[in-house]
């Protein structure tokens, strides 16, 4: 099956197959496009003067396996690379706000006590077919009302927002739970960091090796798309530099984000419903802010992996610092970040590095005291939301959305089809959601270029839609590919 993929960075973001050929010069003018994932650059410096590697995106392994279950696909293939990773151990953990060290674990056990109360909620609202409601509002009837209680505040990011990337107000009660039942229900709970000195897309192009030779004529990296031209015969993709690429089928692994911006169009205009489908769903931004300090000037426990800081003003506020001098990971590296997402990302991406470093600095000093934290030697953090090629991270489900609204971002229109993280049914925002959708979408097209009529009949889609969802469209035509009650990894 001929292939040729258009690619802007290390990620795919048009696959144009069967039958692909060039065209002539189409003098379009475009803005680089792509969609997101794993991406790593280098860092700092080891003791010998040579950068270390840190990952920008895509950071963890998310489910393993569980005995009697089946296999994240994304585990089996960092095994097969022998992906350098360590279990993060989210028990490892020391919580602060600004008065510096203080315990506030015991609300762990508090939110996921309600937690528990909100999944068995979900499973009835999803298993009835009654109306979606917000992860807030499931958290608020199962007992958990933080309010103004900061530290209570800071667990809730901790438990939910630095997962989705969005706010239990900005959640789907039951697509969140569908979420993260299909993957740690149904691998494993463990989650693997990975810090591998060739990238963590080093599985990528190790499989791409297997088909791709070196330099290969059909892979045109930093070939910038800016429209796509469909219809229900053929795709043309037509690029910055003024050539065009005809194809029978292309498959579109945008990012919502991109998706929803105007650096990319569509001739003709995409339809009504599959707009819909684009702008209900959200963009996330997860931010990690890279520092080196000196190795010997090291201030926290580097035997403890994360450390949590309630600010007393505002949610989330610079709120998780991980260590990667630790065992098992980079030892004497002297190597800390922390992460935001959300609102708080868009304000330290718009705004320069100096202005942050002082931020962070100041919330460490309110943490360890403020003659303890010496100035960082490196720093560094990635602007996800500013990036033309993904414009956020990764997509969350919006409370009260149903599934037929999702298959309309999913579906394809004529001979164009969409896959990624995004159009995951159950595993949206996971690596494993963007590798069984191109999986999908691949068997099913290279069934239509074999000739077998009976798979080439499109997606489903829906222009009239409904504001909940019925027990028998959780199919396998809408994404619905295995039972979101799983027990393997509980």
């Amino acid at each position: 099956m001929p292939q040729s993929m258009i690619s802007s960075s290390s990620s795919t973001t048009v696959t144009l197959v069967d039958g692909w050929r060039t065209c002539s010069s189409c003098g379009r003018e475009v803005l680089q496009n792509a969609d997101a994932s794993p991406s790593h650059t280098t860092f700092g410096a080891k003791p010998d003067g040579t950068p270390y590697v840190v990952e920008l995106g895509a950071n963890w392994v998310q489910g393993l396996v569980s005995p009697g279950g089946p296999e994240n696909p994304i585990w089996t293939l960092a095994k097969k690379y022998n992906l350098t990773n360590t279990y993060s151990d989210y028990n490892s953990i020391e919580t602060f706000n600004e008065t510096g060290a203080v315990n506030y674990t015991d609300l762990f056990d508090v939110f996921e006590d309600a937690y528990s109360t909100l999944e068995q909620d979900a499973g009835y609202i999803l298993s009835e077919n009654l109306q979606d409601q917000s992860v807030r509002s499931g958290l608020s009837l199962a007992g958990w009302t933080p309010r103004k209680n900061m530290a209570a505040q800071t667990v809730e990011w901790w438990e939910f927002d630095w997962e989705y990337a969005y706010s239990p107000e900005q959640s789907s009660d039951v697509f969140a739970i569908v979420n993260y039942n299909t993957t740690f229900y149904q691998f494993s709970d463990q989650n693997n960091y990975v810090f591998d000195p060739r990238g963590y897309n080093a599985f990528i192009k190790g499989e791409a090796s297997t088909f791709l030779s070196a330099n290969d004529s059909r892979l045109l990296l930093n070939t910038i798309a800016s429209n796509i031209s469909y219809s229900d015969t053929g795709v043309t993709v037509y690029n910055q530099d003024g050539s065009c690429i005809l194809a029978d089928y292309a498959i579109c692994t945008f990012s919502v984000g991109v998706l929803q911006s105007e650096d990319i169009t569509f001739t003709p205009s995409l339809p009504t419903w599959k707009k819909q489908g684009i702008e209900t769903f959200s963009m996330g931004t997860y931010t990690k802010i890279f520092m080196q300090f000196p190795p010997d000037q090291v201030f926290w426990n580097t035997s403890t992996q994360f450390f949590l800081y309630a600010d007393p003003v505002e949610r989330g506020y610079f709120p998780i610092f991980q260590s990667l001098d630790g065992p098992g990971f980079l030892p004497g590296s002297g190597i800390l970040f922390v992460t935001v997402v959300s609102s708080q990302s868009y304000v330290v991406e718009a705004q320069d590095d100096e202005t942050t470093k002082e931020q962070v600095l100041a919330v460490l000093r309110d943490m360890y005291g403020p003659t303890n934290v010496p100035m960082p030697t490196a720093f560094m953090y990635p602007r996800w939301s500013l990036e033309p090629w993904s414009y956020g991270s990764y997509s969350n489900w919006p409370p009260g959305t149903s599934l037929e609204m999702h298959q309309n971002l999913r579906a394809n229109v004529g001979r164009l089809y969409f896959a990624g993280e995004a159009t995951s049914s159950e595993y949206f925002g996971f690596l494993q959601g963007a590798y069984f959708e191109g999986q999908m979408i691949g068997n099913l097209i290279a069934e239509c270029v074999r000739g077998n009529k009976s798979a080439c009949g499109g997606e489903v889609d829906y222009e009239v839609l409904h504001g909940t969802t019925p027990v028998e469209q959780l199919n396998v035509a809408n994404g619905w590919d295995v039972t979101s009650f799983q027990t393997y990894g509980f």
